[in-house]
């Protein structure tokens, strides 16, 4: 369900909320931690979801004039908006006058409750630059753990920060984050093309302590789960991944038919991956054309994980089933992904989508 939020933050760890819920939710309804305020007026930027409120009459305002979410700037209150890249979703909190995060990880994990948050994948924090960069970028996880990196996120920080500063026609800008630079460029189509920088991908740095076995990379190694022997290749894009195209029982994956409820935690907390890991899961349909579902560390299953596509297509080029470049099919969509020989960078390609505005 839609929905456009501000909520008190200061000294507290209690929350309000503007919302779209329809009259027929009472504040006593709900968790005493979340207390409801009812809105007669919305924005919301996609037509869909503006024909899905119509239709479960949720009160909207048509034709009002848009208000900026920039110009509500009242005293103790945290505005956000929310973004999507392919379903994998974010709250985005305009964070530019601190390098302290204005919500708690305790915090993040209530807002990103799906049935008594807000509800989201994440929060992102949109902060000043630094060593040299426009803005710094951090995120927590909807469990509140802090990630170095997330492609998808990255993404839709670059729309938003177009938004915050009213940045108009195709812009680049630098952006410092826990896995380094990155540098992400809003293209004339309204996509976002990212430099996501060099794969790390010796066995140490991922980190993993699966023995190297390729120039001190870790490439369709044995890893043992539940007595079944998975073959994988492990790379960094800053966060560590775990990629697997077979088993030794299956030599070729069908995606969709994992449980990744049940086999994503138990790669996620291998003893072999010391900061736990991502993972995918990936089917191959061609040297152009990859499909993987992702168990993300710290979210679970997502719709959708940018850097967990990048390594993707570094690891089906190690073990040499696909070419550099490639169109990687997530549950929320495609990305366009290439890893360049010519200065060894990963660069992903895909779209963003801004789902509403507070009111």
């Amino acid at each position: 369900m839609a929905m456009a939020a501000s909520i008190s933050t200061p000294h507290s760890t209690s929350y309000s909320r503007r919302s779209l819920i329809t009259s027929s939710i009472k504040p006593s309804q709900l968790p005493s931690q979340l207390k409801l305020f009812r809105s007669t007026t919305s924005t919301i930027r996609n037509p869909s979801l503006r024909k899905s409120a119509s239709s479960m009459g949720i009160e909207t305002a048509p034709k009002a004039p848009q208000v900026s979410f920039l110009d509500r700037k009242e005293s103790g209150i945290l505005h956000f908006v929310k973004y999507h890249g392919l379903g994998n979703d974010f709250i985005l909190v305009d964070n530019r006058d601190s390098l302290e995060p204005r919500v708690t990880p305790e915090q993040a994990v209530k807002l990103c409750d799906r049935n008594f948050g807000v509800g989201a994948d994440g929060v992102i924090f949109a902060m000043p630059g630094t060593n040299g960069t426009d803005y710094t970028m951090r995120i927590f996880n909807s469990d509140g753990s802090e990630p170095e990196m997330c492609g998808n996120g990255v993404r839709c920080f670059a729309r938003f920060i177009a938004e915050l500063d009213d940045l108009q026609g195709k812009q680049s800008f630098t952006v410092h984050t826990g896995a380094g630079l990155i540098v992400p460029v809003i293209q004339d189509d309204g996509k976002v093309r990212v430099d996501m920088g060099q794969p790390i991908l010796e066995a140490a740095d991922v980190p993993t302590k699966l023995p190297a076995n390729k120039n001190q990379a870790v490439v369709k190694a044995g890893l043992e789960i539940d007595g079944a022997t998975w073959n994988v290749t492990c790379v960094s894009m800053g966060n560590p991944h775990c990629v697997t195209f077979s088993s030794k029982e299956c030599k070729t994956l069908q995606v969709d038919d994992l449980n990744l409820s049940e086999i994503g935690p138990k790669f996620e907390h291998h003893e072999v991956f010391p900061a736990r890991t991502n993972t995918e899961f990936v089917q191959v349909y061609s040297r152009s054309h990859l499909k993987m579902r992702v168990w993300e560390r710290g979210a679970g299953a997502t719709l959708a994980c940018g850097t967990g596509a990048c390594a993707v297509v570094v690891a089906a080029v190690l073990e040499g089933l696909s070419e550099r470049s490639c169109t990687v099919d997530l549950p929320g969509g495609p990305l366009e992904i290439e890893w360049k020989e010519e200065d060894n960078h990963v660069y992903m390609t895909g779209p963003t989508e801004l789902l509403f505005v507070p009111l």
